[in-house]
């Protein structure tokens, strides 16, 4: 209770986060504690599973079908009302163009509409901030190793707002090619979580798979494009495409699963290892839907442990893409780096986030 002599405790801001990179259309309400208030994902995975990976073309569509319903519902599970909002935040990179645009203009008709400042979110340094959700206290800074369908990078993160590109992918990204194996062997979409089921039963070292760049200490890249074909080769032999008539039993298929697994698993703990050496910090950050992943998070714990180094992983509601990680969005509304309406989407991988321009 205020009263004389007393300072009323300051109201909390509320902040609406909207999520639209890839195929996930997502929106969380978030106070600037920070802590999430409310989260909702409405998953596209049902729509590509067919097509064996992302369609851009249908994505951008079910987020129009999917944006203002996805809205309304966090707005409900968190008992605001727009008008409570004091801020609208939205992920305009990396991501697909299509998809992108869907939530920038949701985004910017509520910011016009409501006469509230618009937020821009860079979608990877969400993805670590996610670790700092996690572990409810400053994290930084750390090296941030962002995995998933679209993204394999490393990053210094000396703040939530303050990365420098280390490392990333020259071709595949993990996740893409945890797919487009998954693909091969016949296993469900999305392929992260089919191979690592189909590996369990598996000999990771029955098949062996190349490591692109895991002994050159010189470069912190990662290369996954002839790990994809070394898989194929393995199946049908050079030249060949068609696994149409392949007849593999099920030790097959979990041996060459979880000899694919632990070849990706081994790239990735040998790269952040090193990342976290040549930047001469103790704290490892890991974000993404491959983050997911268990063997990854038992090798990068065993790894932890054996080098002394903090090992963070978010939750698993928060490794794939969701809304709740645009929390960060609190630090710019704290620096008061707010975007004009002419933010604009910026499409694929930006090596270095910055701060977008101020309005």
């Amino acid at each position: 209770m205020s009263g004389p002599g007393t300072t009323p405790a300051s109201s909390p801001r509320y902040v609406l986060t909207l999520e639209t990179t890839c195929d996930e259309t997502a929106a969380a309400v978030v106070i600037d504690v920070p802590e999430v208030i409310s989260s909702v994902v409405a998953s596209q995975d049902a729509l590509h599973e067919r097509f064996g990976g992302v369609v851009p073309e249908i994505a951008s569509r079910a987020h129009v079908e999917r944006i203002l319903p996805v809205i309304d519902e966090a707005l409900a599970k968190a008992e605001v009302s727009l008008e409570d909002l004091s801020a609208i935040a939205v992920a305009h990179t990396p991501g697909l163009a299509g998809s992108l645009l869907v939530g920038l203009v949701a985004a910017k008709s509520l910011a016009l509409a409501l006469d509230i400042p618009l937020i821009a979110v860079d979608h990877l340094q969400a993805h670590v901030y996610a670790g700092r959700l996690a572990a409810r206290r400053d994290i930084y800074p750390c090296v941030g190793l962002v995995v998933s369908g679209g993204h394999t990078s490393l990053f210094r993160c000396d703040s939530p707002l303050d990365f420098v590109h280390l490392g990333s992918t020259i071709d595949d990204a993990a996740g893409e090619a945890f797919d487009k194996v998954a693909s091969m062997l016949s296993l469900s979409y999305p392929g992260g979580p089919s191979i690592e089921r189909a590996a369990r039963n598996g000999d990771g070292s029955r098949y062996a798979f190349p490591r692109s760049f895991i002994d050159d200490e010189t470069r912190l890249d990662f290369s996954f494009s002839g790990l994809k074909t070394a898989v194929r080769y393995q199946l049908v032999g050079p030249g060949h495409a068609d696994f149409a008539e392949l007849e593999l039993d099920e030790q097959q298929v979990a041996d060459l699963a979880a000899s694919f697994q632990e070849a990706v698993v081994d790239c990735l703990v040998a790269k952040a290892s090193l990342a976290l050496k040549q930047a001469g910090l103790n704290t490892l950050c890991v974000g993404g839907g491959v983050a997911a992943n268990g063997r990854l998070r038992e090798r990068l714990a065993d790894e932890a442990m054996q080098s002394g180094f903090e090992l963070i992983f978010p939750p698993m509601s928060l490794c794939t893409d969701n809304a709740a990680m645009g929390a960060i969005a609190i630090e710019r509304l704290g620096r008061g780096e707010t975007a004009s309406l002419e933010l604009d989407v910026r499409p694929g991988l930006v090596r270095e986030p910055t701060a977008p321009t101020g309005g």
